[in-house]
């Protein structure tokens, strides 16, 4: 699509008017992605009336793209929803749950030549569904993965593999992270691919020896 980025992208997750201000001024980023839980901490419900004008907002700062997720018990309604979601732009991404009347409402989805990503991925055979479901991207939570137990960089890892192995371009698109050290261990295995909360936008610019080494250089030309 036209002003498309290749390489590595960056989301921000929220949903937060002035985090949204704050960080995708910088440029740093090629997006934004929300889901329902995400609107409910900003006060904002999942219709179109509440999404419609942060949408609207957001691709005001010219980022390529922005991901909602579309709601509904049933296919139909996943339907309904993701496309009036789409509809909203084409830059647009829908986030679909990666359930079976989830499966479904992409491949409708798909007829009508929206973008998907299949969202709440715990096992790396998903990564193999998605692929095969032709999804734009797929979304495993890295973060919760740990929590439950498992080996979340080697499920990422696998994931990642398959999606190589596949030669489909969808595309790993990890979430629940809560480290920026997280981005640089899953990069390292060939992720590219990542969206984080404010939090962890913040800790991209916390290196203590570099705020001290700004700080000299300052000091320096100003004669200090």
């Amino acid at each position: 699509m036209p002003g498309e980025r290749s390489g590595v992208r960056l989301f921000l997750d929220t949903a937060d008017r002035e985090a949204l201000q704050r960080w995708l001024s910088t440029g740093l980023f090629h997006g934004v992605t929300t889901n329902p839980t995400i609107l409910d901490r900003s006060g904002l419900r999942s219709t179109i009336g509440d999404i419609a004008p942060l949408i609207s907002e957001i691709l005001d700062y010219d980022v390529p793209e922005v991901q909602a997720q579309c709601w509904g018990t049933e296919t139909e309604a996943l339907v309904e929803s993701g496309l009036a979601l789409a509809a909203l732009d084409p830059r647009l991404v829908v986030k679909v749950p990666i359930t079976e009347k989830g499966i479904r409402a992409v491949s409708v989805l798909h007829k009508h030549g929206v973008r998907t990503t299949l969202t709440a991925v715990y096992a790396a055979h998903q990564a193999l569904t998605a692929a095969a479901a032709g999804a734009d991207y797929v979304a495993p939570y890295f973060g919760r993965i740990g929590d439950s137990g498992q080996d979340a960089p080697g499920i990422l890892r696998t994931m990642q593999q398959i999606l190589v192995a596949s030669g489909r371009s969808t595309r790993l698109l990890v979430a629940s992270l809560r480290r920026a050290d997280d981005l640089a261990l899953l990069a390292s295995m060939g992720c590219d691919t990542f969206t984080f909360s404010p939090a962890v936008a913040e800790q991209l610019f916390s290196e203590s020896l570099t705020i001290d080494a700004a700080a000299v250089f300052e000091r320096t030309a100003a004669g200090l």
